[in-house]
């Protein structure tokens, strides 16, 4: 299907120069003098490739349709995470590179959407927040205004985060998936 440049957003799956890539940034820049261009990080997903590459807004790129489908995470093997359907039972592999930076907070039994084109793996989310706790965490400076000011800690899959200053080692808290960003306490 193709469609304007401009409407490529993060996470579309695109054919450019007879492969297909998947978008993972994208960025609109409308310099001072002449048109509009978008800026495009992309990874092909056969080499797993990074390139970037610009288009004027106006310009149409071919976009491929995914199919949405939930999977069970169950054990990471190597350099592949093993699904399984919830409705067959059947497994599948997954290379772990396909969650980029939320390969950490990736939980047992967790539900995973794959994005699927063709029936090739090309994309992963994982939930919005997932509940975590914190192994260290700095102590509080006296004088800080509490507002405005996080401190440092390490979360038990090992991501560093920053947390207001009244989380404590050995408390859960909810972060982000797709920044590692503190949300609130957990409430479990």
């Amino acid at each position: 299907m193709k469609q304007q440049a401009n409407l490529i957003r993060a996470g579309q799956v695109i054919e450019h120069d007879g492969r297909r890539w998947t978008v993972l940034k994208q960025q609109i820049i409308t310099p001072g003098k002449g048109g509009a261009f978008i800026q495009v990080e992309m990874r092909d997903l056969k080499t797993g490739n990074k390139t970037n590459e610009r288009w004027r807004t106006a310009d149409s790129v071919e976009r491929l349709m995914t199919e949405d489908k939930e999977y069970l995470y169950s054990y990471t093997d190597g350099e592949s995470l093993v699904l399984m359907d919830p409705e067959t039972f059947e497994q599948r592999m997954i290379p772990v590179d396909l969650l980029g930076d939320q390969a950490p907070f990736i939980q047992d039994n967790m539900t995973i959407n794959l994005h699927l084109v063709e029936g090739d793996p090309v994309g992963v989310d994982l939930p919005p927040h997932v509940t975590l706790e914190v192994v260290e965490a700095d102590p509080v400076v006296k004088g800080q205004t509490a507002s405005s000011s996080y401190k440092p800690a390490k979360l038990s899959n090992g991501v560093k985060t920053m947390v207001p200053p009244f989380v404590e080692a050995g408390e859960r808290i909810v972060v982000r998936t797709e920044d590692g960003s503190y949300v609130e306490r957990a409430k479990d």
